[in-house]
């Protein structure tokens, strides 16, 4: 049968009902970002007070029950007089008509971060109840909504002192998975905004945990280049940063240095608001960046003829942070998460180039620095690479790839239903191999540990033999040759000792795995064996102890008169091929912990501290650890 498709099948949503219909089109999701977002819309019209130079103070209140928001300012509050042509408070037409606003030209605002006009009506949609009050003409004014709906008209309260706009919502639990906020993230958001605008005076009262902030950072973005690098631990390679600012349209703020970091840092705003997908003021900053650094070192001659530098090469290690105002910024969906603007590109390097230019002539040692530090990446980039193409050239069988001689592979050529257990030593891979299923489960033995990624430099990474049998083993390739489409198992399983010694072999895997063939991890393809430490026997039922903090609880939840039999297994080599399959390879009953990078950022500096070149940080790590988290074998 046919569905009909007339005329009277068209659905017309009128007012804010599209919004409560699609808010992941308005808000980007109904997760915890999209709750997240209508507090950075609130947020942003206050700040869009503060950058028109009308507010100075912005007070954010969290409420005890977690789920309840106040936003408010000293600004000119929105104004309530009757609108022209729609009849009704303009305070009303703000919070429940779309694309209203003060916004769509420069007679309120010259720039803003509210340009598309939804902003406060969406957060009204969305909200199971908001109440916006005004301060204004020495009088207060309020107005209470459910989900978008006025409760009652704009009245006035009484007289007031000031002036001001405090908006105060609970988000829709029909809508949210989750209606409870983060105060970390606010707070996060909060001080970026008081870093990004000097003078700003922003209080953060959390009654939920009972705290209070205020938040002022005099020296703006520079103070926020200086935290970025002391939180992420980098170490400058020059001592005073770059910065420059333009007055004029469009108004600029940046601040830039180099580092020790292993990539380039751009922390991008745009009227206030966070670009963390960049967009093309991005782009001009970095145009900039490499032609200033690339003509102060052809006017120096300090380039090897036989080198080339590549724009990566001379922003490896750079941290910016930049900060530009737009009249009319045209911003990727209404998220805001990358700016679009053409002009912005060439406007932004026309303007900062010649300036970091001669700041390079200026300070001649600084800019030499910054030239050898691009030639160093530009020779490890050249070694990575030849050993890469080493590897991939090596000979291939005309009907199957060259694979290490110590893989035993799996008779399946479905990859999607193929496994590669990497396995510690060759004990262990022979009770893996005796206890695996063939058609499925391919065993690749290690010789004890494997090269630390982190220290040794690529040449000698792509050379080794055991990570070239990986490498040999996945098919998929390595560095900037990596295709997933050529990975030969969809699990690649790290299967260790549960002790130290396994635990480290793992960590030393997962850093090369991270450093040389991230998508691996990135596509969820890694994961990390649990094989048991213990073997409990209760009569006839037996348990398996993970760790002995495992054992410990097992055997504390056994009846009181149970005698159970312990057996610890040193390594896995011990253990029979049944009861390998059993405990650890068997996918009914196995556990298996996959590999996720949830904050890139925090990943990297983890590896850096634990397994970089540097041993301060490692012996710092261990100092504050010892007491109650590190392991000890002896």
């Amino acid at each position: 049968m046919t569905a009909q498709y007339t005329a009277a099948e068209i659905t017309v949503l009128e007012g804010l009902a599209a919004v409560r219909k699609r808010p992941g089109m308005y808000i980007g999701g109904t997760g915890s970002d999209g709750l997240h977002h209508m507090v950075w819309e609130i947020i942003d019209n206050s700040v869009d007070e503060v950058i028109a130079g009308y507010a100075t103070k912005i007070t954010v209140t969290l409420h005890s029950d977690g789920a309840t928001l106040s936003v408010a300012d000293n600004g000119r509050g929105i104004p309530v007089g009757i609108h022209p042509t729609l009849k009704k408070s303009a305070l009303e037409v703000i919070f429940t008509t779309l694309h209203a606003g003060g916004k769509f030209d420069s007679t309120a605002y010259k720039t803003s971060g509210g340009l598309h006009g939804v902003g406060s009506s969406v957060v009204n949609a969305l909200s199971r109840q908001l109440t916006a009050s005004v301060r204004r003409d020495g009088q207060a004014w309020t107005q209470t909504y459910r989900r978008g709906i006025p409760q009652e008209p704009v009245k006035a309260t009484g007289p007031a002192r000031g002036t001001g706009t405090k908006v105060t919502f609970s988000p829709d639990t029909e809508i949210f998975e989750s209606i409870q906020f983060e105060p970390d993230a606010i707070f996060r958001h909060l001080d970026i905004c008081a870093y990004l605008h000097r003078g700003l005076i922003i209080t953060f009262k959390d009654e939920l945990n009972r705290t209070k902030v205020v938040l002022q950072h005099d020296e703006g973005i520079v103070d926020f280049l200086h935290n970025t690098l002391k939180k992420e631990d980098l170490s400058p390679l020059i001592s005073t940063p770059f910065e420059v600012t333009r007055d004029e349209a469009p108004r600029l703020e940046l601040a830039l240095s180099w580092t020790d970091g292993t990539r380039e840092r751009i922390h991008s705003f745009v009227n206030g608001i966070e670009t963390p997908d960049g967009g093309t003021h991005v782009f001009g900053i970095r145009d900039a960046l490499v032609k200033a650094v690339r003509a102060f070192a052809e006017a120096h001659s300090l380039v090897p003829r036989s080198l080339n530098l590549s724009a990566d090469d001379i922003r490896e290690g750079v941290v910016v942070v930049l900060s530009a105002y737009l009249h009319e910024p045209q911003f990727q969906g209404q998220t805001k998460d990358r700016l679009n603007n053409p002009e912005i590109r060439g406007q932004l390097d026309s303007f900062v180039r010649p300036i970091l230019e001669q700041w390079l002539h200026e300070n001649s040692s600084r800019g030499e620095l910054i030239v050898r530090r691009a030639i160093t990446a530009a020779k490890a980039r050249i070694a990575s690479r030849n050993a890469s193409l080493t590897v991939r050239k090596r000979p291939v069988n005309a009907s199957r790839i060259n694979l290490p001689g110590k893989l035993a592979d799996c008779s399946s050529k479905d990859a999607s239903e193929s496994e590669l257990f990497i396995v510690e030593g060759d004990s262990a891979g022979g009770s893996a191999k005796q206890g695996r299923d063939r058609r499925t489960q391919a065993i690749l033995p290690l010789r004890g540990k494997v090269l630390n990624a982190m220290q040794a430099p690529a040449e000698k990474v792509f050379k080794n033999e055991e990570l070239n049998n990986i490498v040999l083993a996945l098919g998929c390739g390595i560095g900037a040759d990596f295709d997933a489409a050529n990975l030969r198992y969809h699990r690649v399983i790290l299967l260790m000792d549960a002790d130290s010694d396994g635990h480290h072999i793992a960590t030393l895997l997962l850093t090369f795995f991270h450093q040389y063939m991230r998508p691996l991890i990135e596509g969820g393809f890694v994961y990390i064996a649990q094989p048991p430490l213990f073997r409990i026997n209760v009569g006839k039922t037996t348990h398996w102890a993970l760790t002995e903090e495992h054992r410990i609880q097992i055997i504390a939840g056994l009846p009181a008169r149970a005698k159970p039999e312990l057996t610890r297994f040193k390594g896995l080599g011990e253990m029979r091929p049944r009861t390998l399959f059993q405990t650890t390879l068997d996918p009914t009953q196995r556990r298996l912990l996959r590999v996720e990078i949830t904050d890139p950022e925090l990943t990297e500096l983890t590896l850096e501290h634990l397994m970089g070149k540097d041993p301060s940080k490692r012996y710092d790590f261990i100092m504050e650890k010892a007491s109650s988290a590190a392991e000890l074998d002896i």
